[in-house]
């Protein structure tokens, strides 16, 4: 069975780089969109997707809208979504968890923190 991988939503490209490079040195495919809607259309046919990486600040289509749209999709209402985001502000966690997201993680991210939660969603 193959590996599930990791899809990132992240409207910047360091950041992409950034996840997606301690993902690759742990052997953990991913895939990156740089919109909600890109996000979306990826996620369409790929069942080998097994977590979502949302940013939540994203310009026009933001992590709350998209993680609404992905919980209204039928399949993938389960479908683990961690919240990253450089909002870190007092209850900025629990409006990412009331939108939907199982999981957050401030920027700049621990890398043990990250790795850590994915485990809880991949063989990792």
């Amino acid at each position: 069975m193959e590996q599930k991988k990791v899809l990132i939503i992240d409207d910047d490209a360091r950041n992409i780089f950034a996840l997606k490079a301690v993902l690759r040195s742990r052997g953990i495919p991913s895939i990156a969109a740089s919109t909600g809607a890109e996000g979306l259309a990826l996620l369409e046919g790929d069942h080998q997707v097994g977590v979502v990486l949302m940013d939540i600040m994203m310009p026009d289509m933001d992590g709350y809208e998209t993680i609404a749209a992905l919980r209204a999709k039928e399949g993938e209402e389960h479908l683990p979504i961690i919240a990253v985001t450089a909002k870190a502000m007092v209850g900025d966690r629990e409006k990412c968890l009331e939108a939907g997201a199982d999981n957050y993680i401030s920027k700049p991210v621990d890398v043990d923190v990250l790795l850590s939660q994915l485990q809880q969603y991949l063989s990792v």
